[in-house]
């Protein structure tokens, strides 16, 4: 709501570092360089910000909006891999796209068949993560579930969730956030239920 991004020091807690300004931040990732990619859910793109630029590159979107391969629709969520490419998670386009490092358009990787429950569809994805096999693993929030795409597949599998929401162990209520520990468990910010969910995946 303020429309920006500030650095917080662990060293030093009590007042941040104003890096960004104007953007309308959907999501944040960091690359293995230190480099920042934002996502503006209001210009649908994601720049790159290196260490003290005044002005970020657009790396993906950058189109207006809409649902070409070139564009998004309310980008959020962003996971940068080894190889620099970037998973968008495109809210209202219910699909998550991969590009590639220089790409000038992305890849649909998971859902992209319009707003659903089918094994094909998402139903406004949040959160994404991906594992060193090149597996997307999607917060379907709107669905209540986490699906994992399995790299180069057509269709996801639900690892978590029933499409309905609960507040059973088992369940979730609009999950939104992802991310593994080195030990394989996957913690989930589950939105509703206003709780942490650990999970162990096989």
């Amino acid at each position: 709501g303020n429309r920006r991004v500030i650095r917080w020091s662990r060293q030093n807690a009590t007042k941040g570092q104003l890096v960004i300004r104007n953007i309308d931040c959907g999501g944040l990732a960091i690359d293995n360089n230190g480099h920042l990619y934002v996502s503006d859910t209001v210009k649908n793109e994601v720049k790159r910000w290196k260490m003290g630029d005044k002005k970020g590159t657009i790396v993906a979107g950058g189109n207006g909006r809409g649902n070409h391969l070139n564009q998004f629709d309310i980008p959020t969520f962003i996971f940068v891999d080894d190889e620099y490419s970037i998973y968008v998670s495109d809210y209202s386009n219910h699909r998550v796209m991969k590009w590639p490092k220089g790409a000038r358009q992305g890849i649909v990787v998971a859902g992209g068949h319009g707003e659903g429950n089918e094994l094909t569809q998402l139903h406004h994805p949040e959160g994404i993560t991906v594992d060193h096999m090149g597996n997307v693993y999607v917060a379907d929030s709107k669905n209540h579930r986490i699906v994992r795409w399995l790299n180069g597949s057509t269709e996801g599998s639900v690892i978590i969730g029933d499409n309905r929401e609960g507040d059973k162990p088992n369940q979730l209520n609009v999950p939104v956030g992802l991310s593994f520990d080195r030990y394989g468990n996957l913690y989930v910010a589950d939105y509703k239920n206003h709780r942490v969910q650990k999970f162990r995946i096989k």
